[in-house]
């Protein structure tokens, strides 16, 4: 099967996707790292995908929404799927936990633990534990804000004098790790220089795991401080839209979860009112993905 020219007009950006059938009826919604080629692989050779081949002659349409990252993607495809499931997708949360990060500053038990319940001041939320933890302690590696406590073992006060740090730095690293955790840029290119050199020097030694290591580490924080919106601890509501071309693109955020995206035709005059009402900060996201919408018309 040849891919339809819709298909060849998306970019290949993190985002979701979505297949409509010839009544419009949603058949399948999916996330994709790249999104051209993720789709295009529909038209490809699905012989080990006997029921997405049943599925794709089906589709009479495609749809998407581009993210600014992989972890954004698997938020918004989570929330779609959570709201309404469609007939050939076969789970509806994904297989990602929902993990938040708290921080602890005190001098009894400073550090970072990763819970699966939220709390006042936590950071998150975020999909994944295991990448959640990687990321806890790539911040362990270059902040060890837990070595500062006011009690340490033995072998604690040895790491802690191996790594540099005493009491006095306790609150200059959690101003750093709660930093990295808001996504301050300066603060978040100093931590990945860290790690990349901590990966470096370890590779320079011949300690190819520990670089592995690192390196999983390094992935782990990019994804839990990627850019992301379509999930929140705040319980915001609110509606978003674009419009390009003769095409109204809806948002909809309820308690802090982007979970239901609509398009249609619609006049620019009718637009006015859903652009007015958008939030300053949603209105590049919903215009390109009205521009987006637009163009695989």
């Amino acid at each position: 099967m040849s891919v339809p020219a819709e298909v060849r007009r998306l970019p290949n950006q993190p985002g979701v996707y979505r297949f409509r059938d010839a009544e419009a009826r949603v058949l399948y919604i999916g996330r994709a790292t790249q999104l051209r080629s993720r789709v295009a692989s529909y038209w490809s050779d699905l012989r080990d995908r006997p029921r997405l081949r049943r599925m794709t002659p089906l589709i009479s349409a495609v749809e998407a929404v581009v993210c600014d990252s992989v972890h954004e993607a698997a938020w918004l495809e989570r929330n779609l799927l959570r709201r309404r499931k469609p007939r050939w997708n076969r789970a509806r949360d994904g297989q990602e936990s929902t993990v938040h990060i708290g921080l602890e500053e005190g001098p009894s038990n400073p550090g970072l633990k990763v819970l699966y319940s939220p709390g006042p001041g936590y950071f998150g939320p975020y999909l994944g534990g295991a990448r959640a933890r990687n990321a806890v302690s790539a911040l362990h590696r270059i902040r060890p804000l837990a070595y500062t406590a006011a009690r340490l073992t033995g072998a604690e006060r040895d790491m802690a004098a191996a790594r540099g740090v005493t009491a006095a730095d306790r609150a200059a690293l959690a101003t750093s790790i709660r930093a990295i955790l808001a996504r301050d840029p300066a603060e978040l290119a100093t931590a990945r220089a860290d790690l990349i050199a901590a990966r470096d020097r370890a590779s320079s030694n011949l300690s190819f795991e520990l670089a592995a290591e690192i390196h999983e580490e390094l992935e782990a924080l990019d994804w839990i401080v990627s850019p992301q919106r379509t999930a929140t601890l705040e319980p915001t509501d609110l509606s978003a839209a674009g419009w390009s071309n003769g095409i109204l693109v809806l948002f909809r955020v309820r308690a802090g979860r982007l979970d239901e995206w609509t398009q249609r035709p619609c006049p620019p005059e009718r637009a006015k009112r859903y652009l007015t009402a958008t939030p300053a900060d949603w209105r590049d996201f919903a215009t390109r993905n009205a521009e987006l919408a637009a163009s695989l018309q």
